[in-house]
């Protein structure tokens, strides 16, 4: 039977309300804040115990597994509330953090065994920087109201931890965690290997964080608030903002489609030659792009298409900036470290690609024709470069699922 897997942002709020219909003494749905277009953020909670866990899903547009997962752990809760008994804590999930970007990404439902990633790409949104709501603006900036949302829920909240359940199209999982917890690392990178999901040797992202290899990110001793992202912005982030609460926040990253080769530590033989070729992947194609799309993407477009046009433009600019954090590297040495940035050299341009094509759909189809051959092209060349191997959603969310719990579980003393 083939169904679809993922469920948008409303589906989100009426299967939250059939869990609490069904389990009305242990789950309750709260309306914490609003959008920027006004649509509610909500809140299922679980339990009553005095210590607290928030998980956030939908930080991101492009990732709507987080929310499945959120679903599935509160389904295991109502079945089983001695899981909350044991950890002595309530227990909350915030369903969707950008339900804005999430109506704007909605319309791939990926059909188990056979999803499409040029399918994906047809419906693909990820907001610019500054529309997500996980960063925080450096001072005076204002934060986006659902930001601020989570700021206030985080400090009211106080939790013992926070877990942002992320995921990407394509490539390995990893973790990042704001301070090292003892066992924590083993047991994801066990649930990884027993899930079948290849985990990350040297992910691309925190570059400024602590490697512990394969696939575990660790906040370094004295690092400030400010984290260099690799797009070349320096923000504060709602990552690090419950510090101050003793709060662990674990970042859970998991791939949509598999990508074997993140996980391989077999030497390269010409480092220097692996290195100059990721920028000529990112380089070369987003010039490509640049000729195609000349001032398109400079000029307004319908209000409703106006964050994908601001997304691919913002993209395209921080190309270079992307390939000289890459050379400014300590040179990798194993084939593992250039999967992840070969994947990342060319994941850039097909996002740009894709939504540009969105936000012209209605100005210009001669474009957006050329365009949509290029998101076509594209994905054929990564599945058949990287092996793409699609990740049942059942592991996608199980990896969200049993690393919170394992995770919960170390941090609250609880029992197996």
């Amino acid at each position: 039977m083939r169904t679809s897997l993922y469920p948008g942002v409303d589906e989100l709020e009426r299967r939250a309300r059939t869990l609490v219909r069904a389990a009305p003494g242990l789950l309750r749905l709260s309306r914490v804040g609003e959008s920027r277009a006004g649509r509610p953020l909500w809140l299922l909670s679980a339990g009553r115990g005095e210590r607290h866990i928030l998980a956030v899903a939908g930080a991101h547009a492009n990732e709507p597994v987080g929310g499945a997962s959120a679903l599935r752990l509160a389904a295991l809760f109502a079945r089983r509330p001695q899981l909350l008994e044991t950890l002595g804590c309530t227990w909350h999930f915030l369903l969707c953090l950008d339900p804005d970007g999430a109506h704007l990404a909605h319309g791939w439902q990926p059909e188990e065994p056979e999803p499409s990633l040029t399918e994906c790409h047809r419906y693909f949104y990820r907001p610019a920087f500054a529309r997500q709501p996980e960063s925080l603006p450096v001072p005076p900036g204002k934060p986006l109201p659902e930001s601020a949302a989570l700021v206030r829920l985080l400090d009211e909240l106080r939790p013992v931890a926070q877990f942002t359940l992320h995921g990407i199209e394509f490539g390995g999982a990893f973790v990042m965690m704001t301070r090292e917890v003892p066992g924590a690392a083993d047991a994801f990178r066990e649930t990884a290997a027993h899930l079948r999901v290849p985990v990350d040797r040297d992910p691309v992202d925190g570059p400024d964080w602590r490697l512990d290899p394969p696939g575990v990110l660790v906040l370094p001793d004295g690092h400030d608030e400010g984290e260099r992202d690799p797009s070349g912005y320096v923000a504060e982030s709602t990552w690090f903002h419950p510090r101050r609460h003793g709060t662990l926040t674990t970042l859970i990253e998991a791939p949509a489609w598999a990508v074997p080769s993140v996980s391989d530590a077999r030497p390269v033989t010409d480092p220097d030659r692996a290195a100059a070729r990721l920028g000529e992947v990112l380089l070369g194609r987003t010039r490509e792009l640049a000729a195609v799309l000349g001032t398109r993407l400079d000029t307004a477009v319908a209000e409703d298409l106006a964050p994908l046009r601001v997304a691919a433009r913002e993209l395209l600019d921080v190309a270079p900036s992307i390939v000289a954090s890459w050379a400014a590297e300590e040179p990798g040495r194993f084939r593992g470290h250039f999967a992840s940035r070969g994947i990342s050299a060319r994941r850039i341009p097909l996002r740009v690609a894709a939504m540009a094509s969105r936000a012209l759909a209605r100005t210009d189809p001669r474009t957006v024709e050329i365009l949509d051959d290029l998101v076509r092209e594209w994905s054929q060349e990564l599945e058949k470069t990287y092996d793409l191997r699609w990740v049942p959603v059942a592991a996608q969310t199980g990896l969200h699922v049993r690393t919170m719990l394992t995770t919960a579980r170390l941090v609250c003393g609880g029992g197996g």
